[in-house]
């Protein structure tokens, strides 16, 4: 049964992209048609084959190696810094230090491998193969795996010298991409709240899921001249320590600036949360009690429904997919292991989780364009809701896909 609400939802999810399309004529089903075909392939070597758990693993353990090393730096600038529980008396894990500080070290590597120019060998030659794929231009092309490695604000930095000749539909692709996917710098943070399978599977997807729905929502077609756009380094080069400074410093501003935003809008849930049980319950007379992320659950409810969520976890499940797209992944995922929900609906929702596509990603975007070209920032927030709309139908598309192999 749940292929078919799957093969519903897809349907549903596509058409939902097509209504809000700028020409609805000139959507190339084609293009669209083969990129859901290679998700299909991409979620079934990922989530059912031997190899592709294989590989999942292998990622897994190198990340987690990496966050052991990470953990030395930690340990040892904070030793003796621990919460304790007092019900137990004992330690409990202290959320900053072993999720977000990690980000710090993480960021480091990243700034090696792109000074020793790995990363940029990856991300041309990789965006140039998707580009065959995907029917659209290679700077888009690029731009997807950049946004995927280099982070959603920092991507737009290798493109600093294109921005003013881009044209407004391209660079709606362009902001597109960079709030579907996810950095690079975070994936290790994702995987001490989310199975690793889910998150590498979601990353992948995403990358496909992105461009299926810019297609559908913003379709247009880029001749060889204006494609012809070389993407070059911007600034004076720098030494090497000088970049390992560079990026030690991202990352610790990336984990202050997440702890910062999680203190708020968790903070923000839980009061509105408190405010809205009060109503209900003072206009119900005390038999009804439903707090606001029950009542964004059914809003939601409906979709996750679509995605394969049995309806029993739909209302739940919904109102952890809206607190993602409300507040940020990081609170959502923070709420996952709370809930009462099957197997299935773990695995579709923590898919669904993996990506930046929520209300406060419109303002960085919009911040970081605005930053390198004044012009195109306006634009980018103009369609800001526009931007997360597509954005969030990504993630819907990408957990239904999953949902065929759970």
């Amino acid at each position: 049964m749940h292929f078919i609400i799957g093969i519903i939802g897809i349907l549903v999810f596509l058409f939902l992209a097509w209504v809000v399309s700028s020409d609805k004529m000139k959507v190339r089903w084609q293009y669209i048609g083969l990129m859901i075909v290679i998700q299909f392939l991409f979620a079934f070597l990922l989530l059912k084959t031997t190899g592709g758990l294989t590989v999942i693993g292998g990622i897994s353990n190198g990340f987690s190696y990496i966050i052991d090393k990470a953990m030395e730096g930690i340990n040892f600038v904070f030793e003796g810094v621990a919460n304790i529980d007092p019900k137990t008396n004992k330690p409990v894990s202290v959320y900053f230090l072993n999720v977000l500080m990690p980000i710090v070290f993480v960021s480091a590597l990243i700034g090696i491998l792109q000074y020793i120019k790995v990363l940029p060998l990856i991300i041309k030659y990789l965006g140039f193969v998707i580009s065959k794929i995907n029917g659209m231009g290679k700077l888009e092309s690029y731009n997807a795996v950049a946004s995927a490695i280099l982070g959603q604000s920092e991507v737009f930095i290798s493109i600093k010298k294109q921005l003013p000749l881009i044209p407004k539909h391209r660079m709606y692709t362009l902001t597109a991409s960079a709030m579907s996917t996810v950095s690079a710098s975070i994936i290790g943070a994702y995987f001490t709240m989310v199975e690793p399978r889910y998150v590498v599977t979601a990353i992948v997807l995403n990358l496909f899921g992105g461009f299926i729905i810019a297609s559908i929502v913003n379709p247009y077609t880029v001749d060889d001249k204006e494609d012809d756009i070389m993407i070059e380094e911007s600034g004076e080069k720098q030494s090497f320590f000088e970049m390992l400074g560079e990026y030690i410093l991202d990352g610790f501003k990336v984990a202050v600036i997440v702890a910062a935003m999680l203190i708020g809008y968790v903070a923000m849930i839980g009061l509105l949360n408190g405010v809205t049980a009060n109503i209900f319950s003072f206009v119900s007379g005390g038999s009804i009690s439903w707090d606001f992320q029950t009542l964004i659950g059914f809003v939601f409810a409906p979709f996750a429904f679509l995605a394969g969520i049995p309806w029993a976890d739909a209302v739940q499940s919904g109102s952890i997919m809206a607190t993602k797209v409300l507040s940020n992944e990081f609170v959502a995922m923070g709420i996952l292991p709370k809930a009462e929900i099957s197997e299935r609906a773990n695995g579709i929702i923590s898919v669904f989780l993996v990506s930046f596509a929520n209300f406060g990603s419109i303002g960085i975007i919009a911040g970081a364009v605005k930053s390198l070209n004044d012009e195109q920032g306006n634009n980018v927030a103009r369609f800001g809701l526009k931007l997360l709309y597509g954005a969030t139908l990504v993630s819907f598309l990408s957990a239904t896909i999953a949902g065929f192999f759970l």
